[in-house]
């Protein structure tokens, strides 16, 4: 803009307007003196560079800027940059590192799929690591499907920046990021606002699947209790599994999120938004706690009833077993070969005996129905 120049007239004169205007837009933003960057300076990280702002007073700078022209132009404006990165790589999260003054013990949060949810401080630099959360749909329970799919967001907090690291399918941070766009009151409170924006939809997004997964305990305690029940253990046993898997997801940010809280390390103006988070985490733990011991009392239910189950088996096989073991008795003790049986010669015995074998076996299988054993 400084190269060029356009005349105009007013009131029959000839003003010169390119100047001011450009003097206007340099106070705004902040970037006259921000370089283009040359072809193929932007490097292999740009790939894995999801979005890339600089923000002023809660506004956005328009265009999309290299991440050390962002840092710059912030610096220059006292605003921040917001970096968004996609499963970066070490070669690819190291030139990053050295724009924004990381040392490798900050920068290797980064890269670590893996991490428990944690809040660790380093100088100016405080690192979030939070675990994302995505119920999967299912048509159905069986022993192999999967409930919950977790993956890990990582937030670097500095004073004029913002680094948000996601790993796994789940946590996109498209939708926050347009939220607090929206919101420039509260994305001018600095680079904790987006530090908050994304711990609120993170733990949002637990209180979503925790109700998902509501429904399917709900429906495995009416599929252990019904009436005609198949064999529901393995099915109980998976969806265990799962919960636990979102139980390490959620439980863990308890006490890194209390101590953030306590250590006074946030700005006043953010502290009430995180305590607000605070809260809503300890419901959600509250929830997948009471969720974990009522499947635990359920397989217990079920495992209880699979003994019953057996015990009536094996008390209808004695039932059978003591009836059948009277007619062997008599057609063994008749079947003996002796010369002398009492009753043999009488020309009605084998029917005698017969009818004695009957009535025994009546007279056991009521019995046995009397007191519920067939």
């Amino acid at each position: 803009m400084a190269g060029y120049e356009r005349n105009g007239r007013l009131g029959g004169g000839r003003i010169r307007w390119a100047e001011p205007v450009r003097r206007v837009l340099t106070r705004m933003f902040h970037v006259e003196d921000v370089p283009a960057d040359p072809p193929g300076a932007a490097g292999p990280e740009a790939d894995r560079i999801v979005d890339c702002a600089t923000y002023l007073e809660g506004r956005r700078l328009p265009g999309r800027l290299d991440h050390r022209a962002a840092l710059a132009a912030a610096r220059r404006g006292r605003g921040f940059v917001w970096l968004g990165l996609y499963e970066p790589t070490e070669a690819d999260f190291a030139p990053i590192a050295r724009t924004f003054g990381l040392d490798d013990l900050v920068a290797r949060h980064a890269v670590n799929r893996d991490h428990r949810p944690a809040v660790e401080r380093y100088d100016q630099v405080t690192v979030l690591v939070l675990r994302t959360t995505r119920y999967v749909e299912h048509s159905e329970l069986t022993e192999t499907s999967e409930v919950v799919e977790t993956g890990v967001v990582t937030v670097f907090v500095g004073p004029a920046f913002v680094i948000t690291v996601r790993h796994g399918a789940p946590g996109a941070l498209r939708p926050v990021r347009a939220d607090l766009e929206s919101r420039p009151a509260l994305l001018a409170l600095g680079p904790w606002a987006v530090g908050y924006a994304v711990c609120d939809r993170l733990v949002n997004s637990y209180v979503e699947v925790a109700a998902a997964v509501e429904a399917d305990v709900d429906e495995a305690e009416e599929q252990v209790f019904a009436r005609r029940r198949q064999d529901q253990s393995a099915h109980i046993y998976q969806l265990k599994r799962e919960l636990m898997e979102f139980k390490r997801a959620v439980a863990p940010l308890q006490r890194p999120l209390a101590a953030l809280l306590e250590d006074r390390v946030l700005p006043r103006p953010v502290t009430r938004y995180f305590r607000d988070v605070n809260s809503t985490l300890l419901r959600t733990v509250e929830r997948v706690a009471a969720y974990d011991d009522l499947l635990n009392s359920i397989l217990q239910a079920r495992l209880a009833q699979v003994s019953v189950e057996q015990n009536n088996d094996m008390r209808k096989i004695a039932a059978w077993a003591a009836i059948f073991a009277v007619q062997t008795f008599i057609a063994g003790l008749y079947g003996m070969n002796f010369a002398v049986i009492p009753g043999s010669e009488l020309p009605y015995g084998f029917f005698a005996v017969l009818l004695v074998m009957a009535v025994g076996t009546v007279l056991m299988y009521r019995g046995f129905r009397r007191n519920n054993w067939l």
